[in-house]
């Protein structure tokens, strides 16, 4: 197992690489920069001073020599200064946002299993039933509706109307600590936490239910039924076990997934974490902020597939990597 790790470990440095390559030669395609953007709009700004600003940061060296300037410094750690917020660090702007984040991504996954795992289990139980019927509309319904669009419902039903939860930021009282900020927090991400999680949870409903109805089918089930073995026990010791393999595949996935599909969702809520600060540097040609939270993404989609990886050896026996 060691030496897998140690291999997949290897094989993100290429594929880290090439990401990069892809996401800053995308960048360049775009038209200006955020030094264009936000210079050229000041009539005050002398077009001499301009050019010497352009000069200084690079934004006229070809483009191999910037992307060689900005990996060799990423392989140190140093992102560079955003151009668009002031000059400040954006290692500094990533770490002011990511905790926000990576709280509201694993709130939604949370959501997303709590709620996906045991309904799938029943369907499987009972199919054909009320709840199954029930459960797979609710699937279609989470599929098709876009997350910016329940967002927007759960605003103005759950937050307008009801008041029942705040619609934007993560904590209404500045200055609040221990337990009376880690419940405001809560609050603050339930409704960006199921919008975020809707369609997953409607995703994992169904592989659920698929993949315990394909196991319950199986010989070696029918046989510990025959032995006398309880349902219970046939149920979680036989048919769970390998019926959360591809649950496990699609968590892997899901780290990817929550944090890039939070760009839109924490847009909608206003709230203050790494979605909403890729769009803004997008919208404004942050590049050394666009390609710096790419990186990130890109790392953590990969660690999300090792620990899959590793998780399968653990849930199911017959797995082994040597």
């Amino acid at each position: 197992m060691y030496k897998y790790i140690i291999r997949r470990i290897l094989i993100f440095i290429p594929m880290l690489f090439a990401l990069t390559v892809i996401v800053f030669g995308i960048s360049q395609l775009a038209p200006g920069d955020a030094l264009s953007s936000k210079m050229l709009n000041d009539p005050n700004v002398d077009p001499e001073v301009f050019e010497e600003r352009r000069q200084a940061l690079g934004l006229n060296d070809p483009i191999y020599v910037q992307y060689w300037n900005w990996i060799s410094d990423a392989a140190k750690g140093d992102f560079g200064n955003s151009l668009f917020f002031n000059g400040r660090s954006v290692a500094e702007l990533i770490e002011a946002r990511f905790a926000n984040t990576l709280y509201l991504g694993l709130f939604s996954l949370a959501i997303t299993v709590i709620v996906a795992i045991p309904i799938g289990i029943y369907s499987a139980r009972k199919p054909y039933s009320l709840l199954d019927y029930g459960a797979t509309g609710f699937g279609f319904l989470g599929l098709a509706i876009p997350n910016f669009f329940f967002g927007l419902i759960a605003i103005y039903v759950l937050s307008i109307n009801l008041g029942w939860f705040p619609s934007q930021g993560t904590l209404s009282t500045p200055g609040l600590t221990g337990y009376e900020a880690f419940m405001n927090r809560i609050h603050h991400m339930v409704l960006p936490g199921i919008t975020l999680g809707l369609a997953g949870t409607a995703t994992y409903m169904r592989y659920m239910r698929s993949e315990v109805l394909d196991v319950l089918g199986s010989d070696y089930i029918r046989t510990a039924k025959a032995k006398g073995m309880s349902e219970s026990n046939v149920l979680y010791k036989h048919t769970l076990r390998n019926a959360l393999i591809p649950i496990i595949t699609l968590m892997g996935f899901e780290i990817g997934v929550l944090l890039s599909g939070a760009v839109i969702t924490e847009q909608v809520f206003q709230y203050p974490g790494l979605g909403t600060l890729f769009l803004s540097s997008v919208m404004n040609r942050d590049f050394p902020v666009v390609m710096a939270i790419a990186l990130i993404l890109g790392i953590l989609i990969l660690i999300g597939n090792l620990i899959a990886d590793i998780l399968y050896s653990i849930i199911d026996p017959r797995i082994r990597y040597d």
